[in-house]
């Protein structure tokens, strides 16, 4: 094996696959990245995998010898990342496994593991195929992403829930205190091959790193998707993301949103938020609760927050307010990931009382509904 390719190239997709180079491998070729030399197609393939999820990349390069062995991956990113920004050469040496890296600033020797040992990436044979718009893709998840739970027991919960339906694509995301539901579509079309019934469960860890990928997606081509029942792959061009769905049913979160609302407040996104972040300084040393006081007299919404033996603080919003006045309090974390999702220039908060769910919808082209549950307040 030997090629010859710039560190910057060599570094970027490095750091790809190093994302999903476990920490504690149930085997030690498995902290390496496989590194794959094809001679014919002057190309290098690096793969990094954790047995449930996995990542390809390929790059061009000037390739002499071709062959493939697998290298200490978080080792060999490190020294690679502090190279001078120039062309390297990596090259096979006769011990087994092992490389010499070669630049101006001098040489470095590798050891690492045979290929032979690597286990080989999940491939769908009999799975639906779709294809979905990188616009699409992106917005359902800055949409929903952000409300998927930490906890481990809820396993079904930590990803994010794609439903194909004619000319939509559904994501939908739920901890269990809030619940963020994005449609998207394509003026050009379907967002995703409606032939294909999807009705998956995707890990949030996984598509974290596909939002990464696809920020740095330079074609306009759709993004390639296949999937049977327990496994997904992400096609973009030389690149690949491949991982395992989530075993269970997923809620009915469609019937958590209410059909109808006795409130509704119309309200500047950045105004409100610039005023949640400043209020959120005194409520994070209680508990985060904020109240929302709404003045239909008034047309404001006054924001405050009460932290005993710390202090209180309280700015007053306007405001387009119809129904009677009302307070409501709600974790200010909650509202402020809310709000930053929702992108458009005014929201609108739609509620009930104040024990019962509450959504916050984005006045303009994006469908999203986030649902937040409110917090009881003790008098």
């Amino acid at each position: 094996m030997k090629f010859v390719c710039p560190q910057s190239e060599l570094n970027t997709h490095l750091s790809l696959v190093g994302r999903v180079v476990p920490a504690r491998p149930s085997k030690p070729v498995l902290s390496n990245v496989l590194i794959k030399v094809d001679e014919a197609n002057q190309q290098v393939t690096l793969i990094g995998f954790d047995e449930t999820m996995g990542i390809q990349t390929s790059f061009k390069a000037t390739v002499e010898e071709p062959g493939e062995l697998t290298l200490p991956a978080k080792l060999f990113e490190s020294i690679i990342a502090r190279l001078p920004a120039e062309d390297i050469v990596i090259q096979e040496t006769q011990a087994d496994a092992a490389v010499t890296i070669t630049s101006s600033s001098g040489e470095y020797e590798v050891r690492g593991l045979s290929a032979e040992d690597y286990p080989s990436l999940p491939v769908i044979e009999d799975g639906q195929a779709a294809e979905l718009s990188i616009e699409a893709l992106l917005e359902g998840l800055k949409g929903s992403l952000f409300a998927t739970s930490a906890d481990e027991s809820k396993q079904v919960l930590t990803g994010v829930h794609l439903l194909a339906e004619p000319e939509t694509l559904e994501f939908a995301a739920t901890d269990g205190h809030r619940l963020a539901v994005v449609k998207t579509s394509d003026e050009s079309g379907d967002p995703a091959d409606t032939d294909a019934k999807m009705d998956v469960t995707v890990p949030a860890k996984a598509l974290r790193d596909l939002e990464r990928m696809l920020q740095t997606y330079t074609s306009s081509e759709p993004i390639a998707l296949k999937f049977d029942r327990t496994q997904v792959i992400f096609e973009l061009g030389d690149q690949r993301l491949t991982t395992r769905l989530l075993e269970g049913q997923y809620p009915n979160y469609r019937q958590l949103i209410p059909k109808q609302f006795e409130r509704q407040v119309t309200i500047d996104r950045k105004l409100l938020m610039d005023a949640l972040e400043r209020i959120a300084v005194l409520a994070d040393q209680k508990n985060n609760i904020v109240k929302l006081s709404l003045d239909s007299k008034q047309q404001s919404v006054a924001v405050s927050v009460e932290a005993q033996e710390v202090g209180s603080g309280r700015e007053v919003v306007a405001a387009q307010i119809s129904g009677d006045d009302l307070d409501i309090a709600f974790n200010v974390r909650y509202l402020l990931d809310g709000l930053k999702a929702l992108g458009t220039t005014e929201v609108q908060l739609q509620c009930n009382t104040a024990t019962s769910p509450s959504i916050f919808v984005p006045l303009g082209e994006m469908q999203m509904t986030y649902l937040v549950m409110p917090v009881q307040i003790r008098s």
